[in-house]
């Protein structure tokens, strides 16, 4: 994908525009958390990705406050989570998160994961969310193939994307081609397999060719799939290099290699358990 640009974002099913990298913040708090936004704002990140779960939403909207970018150059993403499920929590949780965010609304709010019994209530206010503007865009996040065909047998609105854990050890070929059916875009979490495979023999040796690191190769194979990814890092250098991949394309015999590292490798838990 020559197209790809730091600066020409992905269009959503709904016309909303969202960059292509994100920077994660997972366990991130305090100083690290602040200067790990800091960081990555300068270095062009425009698209943020927290949850409820996380903990660190107030602390991300105190900082954003404080950058100087303005809020609609900015893509802020959420995610309500388990024990706020159900339609008249999930409808609550917005405005918690909102609150602590400082701000009118979310670029994209998700599902983080597919809770039996709730999940169809939750999605139902998922929409009422979208219609009353406090979210830009909805989605969900861990969601399989039957999760996605359940939603879809109901849902009058297309989820715009579904965030999940895939990469070239985990490559979910099948849950992305059922997504694309639906135009539900693909956002991998994870993508650099939390550092456990930089140093695969196959990633350096590709890494070696294009004089980049490893995993600014994992993050141009999900990007060349047409994966929106969301890396996560407090290392000020890393932050950096992690968008810094819009300069060089793999080749197609690059990226059947990298295929083939699929081992069906899960570092988080099994969304498949969910009936």
């Amino acid at each position: 994908m020559s197209n790809l640009s730091k600066n020409k974002d992905l269009v959503l099913n709904n016309g909303v525009e969202i960059p292509w990298i994100g920077l994660g913040t997972y366990q991130m708090h305090g100083y690290e958390l602040e200067k790990a936004l800091e960081t990555a704002l300068e270095a062009g990140y425009r698209h943020i990705d927290t949850a409820a779960l996380y903990g660190n939403e107030e602390e991300i909207g105190n900082v954003l406050q404080n950058t100087g970018v303005k809020r609609e150059d900015i893509f802020l993403t959420t995610k309500v989570w388990n024990d706020d499920q159900g339609y008249d929590n999930t409808m609550a949780a917005i405005d918690v998160s909102l609150d602590k965010l400082q701000t009118d609304y979310v670029d994209l709010y998700l599902v983080h994961w597919p809770i039996p019994e709730k999940r169809e209530s939750t999605w139902e206010a998922m929409i009422q969310l979208y219609d009353e503007r406090k979210a830009r865009s909805i989605g969900v996040s861990n969601y399989t193939e039957k999760h996605i065909d359940e939603l879809m047998k109901k849902s009058p609105i297309t989820p715009a994307v579904n965030q999940i854990e895939i990469t070239p050890f985990l490559y979910q070929k099948e849950l992305a081609a059922k997504c694309e059916s639906y135009d539900i875009k693909i956002q991998a979490h994870s993508p650099l397999v939390r550092g456990t495979r930089l140093n695969n023999p196959i990633l350096k040796e590709i890494a070696e060719q294009y004089v980049k690191s490893t995993a600014q190769v994992l993050i141009r194979w999900s990007l060349e799939k047409g994966f929106i990814v969301i890396p996560k890092s407090a290392n000020p250098e890393r932050i950096k290099q992690n968008i810094d991949v819009f300069d060089f394309e793999l080749t197609s015999a690059d990226i059947s290699k990298i295929d083939a590292l699929d081992s069906k490798m899960r570092i988080s838990w099994d969304p498949s358990e969910l009936d």
